[in-house]
């Protein structure tokens, strides 16, 4: 089978999610419940989330005793950097932020050094609230075997779990980290378009060893600079290389003309204003690197670093970017995610990036 092919393969098995598509059904299969050893059901649905690409949700229960377990899982790509949140929670309503964790995210609170490790644990859509009671039962599970058998280790972990318990009244502020080499997980920002300042987001490049961990074959570094010659080779000519779109993830070739060598960080940052005065300031060339962050006050708006990677553009198209990542292709404007409140928020952010 052809890559394309394949492509094509996958855009029918992975359907968009959609509450009123009735043709979109899960797939039921009989599976061994791990609780009680008895039979029970697994619904599988293969969908598309924006943001998410395509992921596997899977659904266990059990008849006999009544036993669940939820479960999400990317099908899609790694992405080209690994996310680490730091989120700082001071209140219940932080409590209910959506958190999308996969399986190669670890979890840290540091104030109790407590951490569940990558790969521990299966993907998960839930809230900081419910990585708290997974936490917690994972905890409780096998309580009473520890109990008959060693009763003070027992005694220990029941007092751990009390703490995390606690942690759920808010009643002092905790930090949550999330650490993600493929760049898959997710923490809600509630004020989204504005910026949230208990949340940090930081984008990183993966070590050779994480890079391991998730199966990817890590290329060798090349010591050897270009010739000066080929440079100038490079230069003249439009390279055309194999890739696949980030919308779709099907296959396209990327068009890269060599407009500057490649060299180190520059010793001092630049910071650019511009103060828009007439419509043709729209039709400015810009170039954003992915270290760039946007900031526009009078939206009270703030774009952080690598949200929307490196790009050569316009004023106009950057706009258009932005518009697209907040509304067109947030998650939790869509499905059971989104809330009136917060759907007529960024609705509205795009109708002021419009008028702009």
């Amino acid at each position: 089978m052809s890559v394309i092919e394949e492509e094509q393969v996958r855009g029918g098995v992975f359907k968009d999610i959609n509450a009123e598509d009735e043709d979109q059904q899960p797939t039921v299969i009989e599976s061994l419940c791990m609780n009680c050893y008895e039979n029970g059901s697994t619904r599988l649905l293969l969908t598309k989330i924006p943001f998410f690409k395509e992921i596997i949700i899977s659904s266990f229960t059990c008849p006999h005793c009544n036993w669940t377990n939820t479960e999400i899982q990317s099908a899609g790509r790694i992405q080209e950097q690994g996310v680490l949140y730091t989120l700082q929670v001071k209140t219940k309503e932080d409590m209910n932020r959506e958190v999308v964790k996969s399986d190669s995210a670890s979890t840290r609170i540091p104030q109790l050094d407590f951490e569940i490790p990558a790969f521990t644990q299966k993907g998960s859509l839930s809230t900081i609230e419910g990585l708290l009671d997974r936490a917690v039962a994972g905890l409780e599970q096998d309580q009473p075997i520890r109990k008959a058998t060693d009763p003070a280790v027992a005694e220990k972990i029941e007092e751990f779990i009390q703490r995390l318990k606690k942690l759920k009244e808010v009643k002092e502020e905790f930090t949550l980290i999330i650490d993600d080499p493929s760049g898959n997980s997710f923490i809600e920002n509630p004020f989204a378009p504005q910026k949230d300042m208990a949340l940090t987001v930081t984008h990183y490049k993966r070590t050779p060893k994480q890079n391991a961990a998730l199966g990817i074959e890590a290329e060798e570094e090349q010591e050897d600079e270009k010739p000066a010659n080929d440079l100038d080779t490079m230069r003249n000519e439009v390279l055309v290389f194999n890739t696949n779109c980030p919308e779709c993830n099907a296959p396209a070739n990327t068009n890269m003309k060599l407009v500057k060598s490649g060299g180190a960080t520059e010793e001092l940052g630049t910071r650019i204003t511009l103060h828009l005065t007439d419509p043709s300031d729209m039709s400015r060339d810009l170039l954003k690197s992915e270290t760039c962050s946007v900031l526009i006050p009078e939206l009270e708006f703030e774009l952080g670093m690598a949200a929307l990677g490196g790009k050569f553009t316009t004023l106009e198209g950057l706009l258009k970017d932005i518009k697209d990542l907040i509304v067109s292709k947030n998650p939790f404007m869509c499905g059971d995610s989104s809330t009136a409140d917060r759907a007529e928020k960024l609705e509205l952010f795009g109708q002021k990036i419009d008028k702009v």
